[in-house]
């Protein structure tokens, strides 16, 4: 059996009482988050848990980072319920797989490589919004079943049972790290409840999660061009949003354990999972941040962790359902209270005198978008482009140009910062061409011709030389942009004896 775990674990060293341990807490955080998404999505709760117990196994085994959890997500909740409320589950169903085929293909073509292009401000920005929503989605619990905010001796049960759960998991760490302090947490506001009998909200008062093995069934849906018309924009929202949050939580956990996971593999595990979630009666998922930390931070390291959790949550559904659901929303609570403490780059509130102000704009911008709509996906793109528009300025206005005439009377242009559509005006402001002599040459060893803005650019800067009956050179050109410019070949003379080669690195992942 331990040779088997360590082929899963890619001969990791495993300490196997953490996982288990770990396992069974982010098991028992999976139970309301599950049921609460479901509910969001307009669908039964047990969609929602058989999409945590789908979801978190086969990523666990399959995905590219080891101590993720994977599971149904708000994010995806809240892209699916128009269609669960118009259409019913069983479209939801047939979007959930479509999603997974085409997360499946962005894996298998290496699409999980342009995550290095969101930025660093970005990811804080989505960071610090999620936080404040695992933070601010508590507030629930602090809400009778009509609505209306708890008052006296329920508020202050509860309270206080949150406070504690809060104080054990701060505490305990301090003390021993032998077992993970939210599962004791847990257990030891479980057991006061119970022993001394206190009424307090509990998961059960949510929903039942009495069920059996997620039942296998295609999705019963005409399969017909129409249908495909009416799922696909779902399932490509889904597929986005989840690729993105996957990925961006990998980064995270990377960075946190100072290790490597692999994102092209975990995104063909996100799709075989949503496959395999649809086609087994779950409303689909990815990633989950905030379950994510509680393992990482209890310790867990290898893919065992998440594989005990949905196996708990399979055996919590099947045979435990009666224990799970006395489990106190306190407790719960608190945990995750504490995993959004824990969530917030705090480090990134003293950047805001340090660094530069576009960079802290992205961030806030990031941040509020996340948490205004809720839609992580839509964040992370807006602070994208904006962070590309400001580079792109920034680089617009780097361009230089060094000018000089040598001893045969050739005036010399040495062009500095690179050439592309946001610097083409820049550039051809450089230039005196009624004034310069019959010779002019044009230097790009420090200098990169970027885009056909730039080769456009070129081509006038020459048209103009050639009328004014100037020769003009283009020295140092890479090899590509020699190929654009093969069509002037008659008005531009371009020196190819010392053009330098330029590399591209490639993730061979």
């Amino acid at each position: 059996m331990k040779k088997y775990l360590k082929l899963l674990d890619f001969k990791q060293k495993v300490d196997y009482k953490i996982e288990l341990l770990s396992g069974l807490t982010v098991a028992m955080a999976l139970v309301p988050e599950a049921i609460a998404f479901a509910i969001i999505a307009g669908l039964s709760p047990l969609t929602g848990l058989y999409a945590a117990f789908v979801m978190g196994l086969v990523t666990s085994i399959l995905g590219g980072r080891p101590g993720m959890i994977s599971g149904a997500t708000g994010a995806v909740a809240v892209v699916i319920v128009a269609l669960a409320v118009s259409h019913g589950p069983e479209y939801v169903f047939a979007t959930v797989v479509l999603s997974g085929l085409i997360q499946l293909l962005a894996g298998v073509f290496k699409l999980g490589k342009f995550m290095r292009l969101v930025p660093h401000p970005v990811i804080f920005g989505f960071v610090n919004g999620l936080a404040i929503i695992i933070f601010m989605s508590q507030s629930d619990q602090f809400k009778d079943s009509s609505g209306n905010w708890l008052t006296g001796q329920s508020l202050y049960i509860l309270l206080g049972l949150v406070l504690l759960t809060m104080l054990i998991i701060w505490a305990l760490p301090k003390l021993t790290k032998a077992i993970p302090a939210s599962l004791v947490a847990i257990l030891l506001v479980f057991g006061i409840v119970v022993g001394f009998g206190i009424d307090t909200k509990t998961v059960g008062d949510i929903a039942s999660i009495q069920g059996g093995f997620p039942p296998f069934h295609l999705p019963r849906v005409p399969i017909n061009f129409e249908t495909l018309t009416l799922i696909f924009p779902y399932a490509a929202i889904v597929a986005g949003v989840g690729l993105i949050e996957s990925l961006l939580t990998l980064n995270i956990i990377d960075e946190i354990t100072e290790t490597r996971g692999s994102g092209n593999k975990e995104a063909v595990a996100q799709g075989v999972a949503n496959i395999a979630s649809g086609v087994f009666s779950g409303m689909g998922g990815c990633a989950m941040i905030g379950q994510s930390l509680i393992n990482i931070s209890n310790g867990a390291r290898a893919r065992l962790s998440g594989i005990v959790a949905a196996v708990a949550l399979l055996i919590f559904i099947m045979f435990g359902a009666g224990l799970i659901e006395q489990l106190p929303m306190a407790a719960l609570t608190g945990l995750m209270i504490m995993v959004a403490i824990g969530t917030f780059e705090w480090a990134s509130l003293k950047t805001f005198n340090k660094m530069p102000k576009s960079d802290i704009f992205v961030m806030v911008v990031v941040t509020l978008v996340t948490v205004v709509l809720h839609n992580l996906a839509l964040a992370v793109i807006i602070g994208v482009i904006i962070s590309a528009l400001v580079f792109a300025w920034d680089n617009a206005k780097r361009i230089r140009a060094r000018k000089s005439i040598d001893e045969h009377g050739v005036k010399h242009y040495e062009i500095y910062g690179p050439l592309f559509f946001g610097s083409v005006t820049v550039f051809n402001e450089k230039f005196d061409i009624l004034n310069d002599p019959l010779e002019v040459i044009i230097d790009f060893k420090e200098s990169r011709v970027v885009d056909m803005s730039a080769i456009e650019a070129l081509n006038k800067i020459t048209e103009r030389y050639h009328k004014a009956g100037k020769n003009i050179q283009l020295r140092h050109l890479s090899l590509d942009c020699q190929k654009l410019l093969k069509n002037a070949d008659r008005i531009i003379d371009v020196n190819v004896l010392e053009d330098p080669k330029y590399k591209v690195v490639v993730n061979k992942l």
